[in-house]
């Protein structure tokens, strides 16, 4: 019943690694480092995390609070996410980046309960169904029908 949804939902930042379908999606990311104040961009999502375009990305293994902006919502969605890889500007992709990658950081979103999860989810699978379309969408997921 769940094996599906739960085998997207896994978090699988390396691009090699992928486990779920990711759309082009642009959002504002704030977060803090250092007492600063950082607003950056997501360049795609999954359910399993994001990609913030960032040329100071914070270093790997950092677990940070940060707020996605959907223009849709009324207020930001705060998540829990940890730092899987980073790549600052002039330097090499890591593994299992693509070569040539634009600098930034991949995060993949860590839950506090099932419910953040599943609440989670839907977002993301509102934001990925308006960026790829629902027939797409339906076909990358492997459901049939929509």
């Amino acid at each position: 019943m769940s094996d599906e949804r739960d085998r997207v939902l896994e978090p699988a930042m390396d691009c090699d690694r992928r486990q779920g379908p990711r759309a082009a999606v642009v959002l504002r990311v704030e977060y803090t480092k250092l007492n600063a104040f950082f607003a950056d961009y997501t360049r795609n999502i999954s359910h399993g995390g994001t990609f913030i375009r960032s040329d100071d990305p914070l270093p790997v293994g950092t677990v940070f609070m940060f707020r996605l902006i959907v223009p849709k919502l009324s207020s930001p969605i705060a998540l829990r996410g940890e730092v899987v890889w980073a790549k600052a500007p002039g330097q090499p992709s890591p593994p299992g980046v693509p070569a040539g990658h634009e600098p930034g950081m991949g995060i993949r979103f860590l839950y506090d309960s099932p419910e953040q999860r599943a609440a989670i989810a839907e977002t993301v699978e509102q934001l990925m169904i308006e960026s790829l379309g629902p027939h797409l969408y339906a076909k990358l997921m492997g459901r049939n029908g929509a």
